[in-house]
C-alpha cells in the first residue's frame, strides 16, 4: 500500500471535477480526498501502487469535457493516513486567484436531451444547465467561482436543486447556475414599448419573427437583433435602423444541415461549429447571391448555443440573422435598460430575462485553416482561458492598439487576453475597456509591474497606459505596431525566434514619419530591424483615403503614369499631393487592396474597414497568371507600379474583373515569396511569421504558406489569436517581456 499526493492545475472548478474524481477512485477502490486549493485540485489517496498509477495516467484522459489539465504533479509516499472511504472536502482557505476561469460553453447534449422531453421537470425552461455547459465568465463577479459571486445570487435555489447541488453522482454537483423554473431566472416578452406582453414569452416571439418583425434576444454575452434570414425586406428594414447599410450579417443555423443548404461546409469546418465554443465560422456561399445577407462571398454562421436558441428556433426557422445589438460604432449592448432605451426603434419588441450579464462578450468569429481555427474575434467560448507561453512570465499589461482593441495580462507563464472590445475612439467602449482591465485584475489577482503599449502617440490604449505608468509609477514599455504582429505570431505559435515576418495590414506608426503596413521584418522579441516594404503610397486627405478609396486610387494610376480622368474629383487630389498638404505617404498593404478595388470599380466608398479589400477577394476568379513588380533599394521596397500598369491594361481591354483581381492577389504572392526568400537567402532564417490583417484574405492564405514551404521555408499563421490589431496586444507583451523590464 502506498499513498499519492496529487496536484493539478488548470481550468479544474466548476466543470464537474470532483465528482468525476470521486467516481474514477471508487472504479480503482481507493481512498482519501480531493479538494480544491487556491490554484487547482488537490487529492490524497491510497492503495496498491499499480491502482493508483493507473488511476492517474487515466484523470487526462477521461477527465469532463470542459476540463483543461495545465499540470499535474504526483508524489507517492509510503507514509500513510488509513483513509476509511473517498470524500469530497470543503476547499482550502487561501487565495483562490490561481483558479482559471471557464469560457461560456454551450448547452451540452445532457441538458438538450432534458430541454426537449416532455416528462423532464425542467421541460422547455430556458436556462437549463449542469456543470458541463451554460454560464460561467459572463456571470462571475469575483473568485472563488460560487453562486454567491456570480450573478445566480439572486437566485436562491429550490429543495430540489439544492439536492442536486449536493449530490455527487449528479452531474448538477456544485452547478453553480443550477436552477430550475421554480427557482430560477424568467424570460419575459416587451413589446416596443416595453409593455410585458402576457403569455409564452418564446411563442410570442417567435410568432413575431415569423410575421418579419426585428426581436431583441438576450444571451450570454449581450444582446442580438433577430430576424427570419429569408425575408429580404425585413434584412433590409434592419440595416436601415441599425445604419449597416453593406456590413455583412452573422446567420444562426438551426442545426448543420440547415447551415449546409446555405454553405459549403468541410469535416473540420462543421467539427468546429459544432464544437462547445460554437464561434461564429466564416463558410463558403453554396451559391451566389444572398446579398441581403451578405456582398462577399461567405457567410457567417453559428449553431445556437443557449436552451433561449434552440426553444426560439425550434422548427419554424432554418436560419436567423442573429447580429449583435449596438448603434453604430458602439459595444454590444448587454443591459435590459438599456436595450429597452437604446434599442427602440431598431428593435421590434424585447425578449429579454432577469439574469444579470457581468461582462459583456461578443460572439467569437473564425475560418477554418488548415483544418484549425484561424481566429477573427477572440470572444465568448475562448475568453478568459489564457494562453500558455514558454518562458516563465512576471505580472504585466498590455494594452494592445486602438481598433478591435483587446488587452493582455500576464501572470507567471499564463497569458490572459481579453474578449474582443472594439474601436478605443467611442467613450463608451473606452470606458468598457478600462472597466475590464480592472476586472481581469481582479479576477486573476495582477498588479502589473510594468505596462506595454503601441508606440502610436495618438491611440487612447497609449494615452491610458501613459496615465497609468505616471501614477503608479511604474516602466512604460511602447512597442511598434509590426514588431508587436510579428511577436504575437511567434507567441501563437510557440516560436523564440529568429524569424522573418511578412506583416501585412492597413496602417501603422512606423516611427519614421511614415504609416507602415507592407513589411518585411526580421528579428525576435528583443529587437527587429526592417528588411523590406512595399513602394509609400500618397495619401490625398489622409485618413480619408481610408474610406474613399478613389483618393488611393488616383494615387496609384498616378504614380503608374497611367490615366487619372476616370477618377471623378482627380483634380482635387492633384492639387492636394502637389501642395502635400494632408498628403501622408503610407505603405500599408490594406492599401494598395483598396486602391486596386477601386480601379476595377468594385468599391470606391466603403462604408466599413476592408470592404475594399474583402469585396476584391470576393470577385477573384480562377487564373493562374500574374503582373510583374520589381524590387528597388534600401530597405527592400515591392515597386507596384508596373503591376499596376498592367492591371489596368487588363482592365480597359476588357478582361474579366474577377480574373484581373485573381492576378492582382497571385502577384502579391508572389512578391511576398520573392522578398522572403531573399531575406532568408541572407540570413539564414527559414522561418516566415504572417500576421496582419490583410492576411484575413483566405484566397492569399491557401495559397501563400504552400507556396513558401515550396520555397524550404517554414509558414507559420495565426490559431489561437487573431492576425488583425485584436492580437497586437500579445506581441507587446512578449517583446517588452523580452526586453529586461519585468520586475514582477
Amino acid at each position: 500500500m502506498e499513498r499519492a499526493l496529487i496536484e493539478i492545475h488548470g481550468i479544474v472548478q466548476g466543470v464537474g471535477f470532483r465528482p468525476f474524481i470521486h467516481k474514477l477512485a471508487g472504479s480503482y477502490e481507493l481512498r482519501g480526498f480531493i479538494k480544491n486549493t487556491s490554484s487547482g485540485v488537490e487529492l490524497e489517496l491510497e492503495g496498491e501502487r499499480e491502482a493508483l498509477e493507473r488511476f492517474a495516467a487515466e484523470i487526462p484522459e477521461k477527465a469532463p469535457s470542459l476540463a483543461l489539465i495545465e499540470k499535474m504533479d504526483v508524489r507517492y509516499t509510503a507514509e500513510l493516513k488509513n483513509f476509511s472511504g473517498f470524500e469530497i472536502r470543503k476547499s482550502r482557505a487561501g487565495n483562490f486567484r490561481d483558479t482559471l476561469v471557464s469560457p461560456d460553453i454551450c448547452i451540452c447534449e445532457d441538458c438538450l436531451r432534458e430541454l426537449r422531453d416532455k416528462k423532464d421537470r425542467r421541460y422547455g425552461y430556458p436556462f437549463i444547465n449542469c456543470t458541463n455547459c451554460g454560464p460561467r465568465f459572463t456571470i462571475i463577479k469575483d473568485l472563488p467561482y460560487d453562486r454567491a459571486k456570480t450573478s445566480m445570487a439572486a437566485f436562491p435555489m429550490c429543495p430540489a436543486c439544492d439536492r442536486e447541488y449536493h449530490d455527487i453522482e449528479n452531474r448538477r454537483y456544485h452547478a453553480q447556475p443550477d436552477c430550475c423554473g421554480d427557482c430560477g431566472p424568467e424570460l419575459f416578452f416587451l413589446d416596443g414599448d416595453g409593455k410585458k406582453l402576457p403569455g409564452d414569452p418564446i411563442g410570442t416571439a417567435r410568432e413575431w419573427i415569423k410575421a418579419g418583425k426585428i426581436i431583441a434576444v438576450k444571451g450570454l454575452g449581450g444582446i442580438h437583433l433577430a430576424c427570419r434570414a429569408d425575408m429580404p425586406e425585413t434584412a433590409m428594414t434592419l440595416r436601415r435602423r441599425k445604419q449597416r447599410d453593406e456590413k455583412p450579417f452573422a446567420l444562426m443555423c438551426r442545426d448543420t444541415a440547415a447551415a449546409k443548404a446555405l454553405c459549403l461546409l468541410s469535416g473540420a469546418e462543421e467539427k468546429i461549429l459544432n464544437s462547445p465554443r460554437r464561434p461564429i465560422v466564416l463558410l463558403k456561399k453554396r451559391r451566389p447571391g444572398l446579398s441581403h445577407l451578405s456582398e462577399n462571398g461567405y457567410l457567417g454562421v453559428m449553431l445556437p448555443y443557449t436552451p433561449v436558441h434552440y426553444l426560439l428556433m425550434g422548427e419554424d426557422f432554418p436560419a436567423l440573422i442573429m447580429t449583435s445589438a449596438n448603434l453604430s460604432e458602439r459595444p454590444i449592448i448587454y443591459k435590459n435598460d438599456r436595450a429597452l432605451e437604446e434599442l427602440r426603434g431598431i428593435a421590434d419588441a424585447f425578449l429579454l430575462h432577469d439574469r444579470d450579464i457581468q461582462t459583456r462578450c461578443d460572439d467569437s468569429l473564425c475560418w477554418v485553416l488548415d483544418g484549425k481555427e484561424y481566429p477573427a474575434r477572440r470572444s465568448r467560448g475562448y475568453v478568459p482561458f489564457p494562453i500558455k507561453v514558454r518562458e516563465s512570465r512576471g505580472m504585466a499589461l498590455a494594452c494592445g492598439a486602438e481598433q478591435k482593441a483587446s488587452f493582455c495580462l500576464s501572470k507567471e507563464s499564463y497569458v490572459f487576453q481579453s474578449q474582443h472590445i472594439g474601436d478605443l475612439k467611442n467613450l463608451e467602449t473606452l470606458e468598457s475597456y478600462e472597466g475590464q482591465i480592472r476586472h481581469f485584475q481582479r479576477l486573476f489577482d495582477i498588479k502589473p509591474a510594468f505596462i506595454a503599449c503601441d508606440l502610436h502617440p495618438d491611440y487612447m490604449s497609449t494615452a491610458y497606459a501613459a496615465e497609468r505608468c505616471a501614477r503608479e509609477k511604474i516602466p512604460l514599455i511602447q512597442v511598434q505596431h509590426h514588431h508587436a504582429h510579428m511577436a504575437s505570431c511567434m507567441a501563437d505559435n510557440g516560436l523564440t525566434g529568429p524569424v522573418i515576418g511578412l506583416i501585412w495590414d492597413g496602417t501603422g506608426y512606423g516611427g519614421d514619419g511614415e504609416i507602415w503596413g507592407g513589411e518585411c521584418l526580421v528579428g525576435d522579441y528583443k529587437r527587429f530591424w526592417r528588411f523590406g516594404s512595399i513602394r509609400p503610397i500618397p495619401l490625398p486627405g489622409g485618413d480619408r483615403a481610408i474610406k474613399e478609396t478613389d483618393r488611393t486610387a488616383f494615387s496609384l494610376l498616378r504614380e503608374a503614369g497611367c490615366d487619372t480622368a476616370e477618377i471623378e474629383k482627380g483634380e482635387i487630389y492633384a492639387a492636394m499631393l502637389r501642395s502635400g498638404l494632408n498628403c501622408p505617404l503610407s505603405s500599408g498593404m490594406g492599401r494598395l487592396f483598396d486602391g486596386a478595388a477601386a480601379i476595377l470599380g468594385i468599391k470606391s466608398r466603403c462604408s466599413y474597414e476592408g470592404q475594399g479589400a474583402v469585396l476584391l477577394e470576393a470577385a477573384a476568379a480562377e487564373d493562374e497568371g500574374a503582373y510583374p513588380f520589381a524590387f528597388y533599394g534600401e530597405p527592400l521596397r515591392f515597386d507596384w507600379r508596373p503591376m499596376i500598369r498592367a492591371m489596368v491594361s487588363d482592365r480597359d481591354r476588357g478582361l474579366e474583373t474577377g480574373r484581373i483581381a485573381a492576378r492582382f492577389m497571385n502577384s502579391l504572392i508572389d512578391m511576398g515569396c520573392a522578398m522572403c526568400e531573399k531575406a532568408a537567402r541572407e540570413t539564414g532564417i527559414k522561418d516566415i511569421v504572417l500576421s496582419g490583417g490583410s492576411f484575413q484574405n483566405m484566397y492569399i492564405m491557401e495559397r501563400l504558406p504552400t507556396r513558401l514551404e515550396q520555397l524550404g521555408l517554414k509558414a507559420w499563421h495565426h490559431s489561437r489569436v487573431s492576425p488583425n490589431d485584436e492580437g497586437i496586444a500579445l506581441g507587446q507583451l512578449m517583446i517588452a517581456q523580452a526586453r529586461g523590464k519585468n520586475r514582477g
